[in-house]
């Protein structure tokens, strides 16, 4: 019974010894900021109220509804539009800049809308890109729940 006690005593030892070095393993990657990395990211994103980003989500959202969901609803315009967030996933990843309006529709109808300003993530990796969701619009769920993986 003693012989028992003792292996335990030893296995949990070991146990512990090893979960500790994999989190001092895991604790210890280097942080290389984007800037610095092999193919360095500039950080340098439009702002929030950048007409090219607006333009380009209402362009898509257009497109999107006439496509898809032959609703015939536009933006119109937004107002509110705040910064939320800027690089919040961390200095060694892509550069993301956060943002939430408010989209106007051509019914006059009102939803809040978040978006995320990305470098490099335009097409084949050529200017800035932006993944958008409107609360409420997001017929197919890919930023469920109510358009919360659009934000940070």
């Amino acid at each position: 019974m003693a012989h028992f006690g003792l292996r335990h005593l030893v296995g949990c030892l070991l146990a512990a010894l090893v979960w500790t070095c994999a989190g001092e393993a895991l604790e210890a990657r280097p942080l290389v900021p984007a800037e610095r990395q092999y193919i360095p990211y500039l950080g340098n994103l439009p702002a929030c109220d950048d007409p090219a980003v607006l333009e380009r989500i209402q362009s898509r959202f257009r497109d999107r509804e006439a496509q898809f969901w032959s609703t015939g609803l536009e933006i119109i315009g937004f107002d509110e539009i705040r910064e939320i967030g800027y690089r919040t996933n961390g200095l060694d990843h892509i550069p993301r800049r956060f943002c939430t309006a408010r989209a106007i529709l051509v019914d006059h109808k009102t939803y809040p809308a978040s978006f995320a300003i990305i470098e490099d993530g335009g097409i084949i990796g050529f200017g800035f890109g932006v993944e958008w969701c409107l609360t409420g619009l997001d017929r197919l769920y890919a930023f469920a729940p109510r358009c919360k993986m659009a934000r940070p």
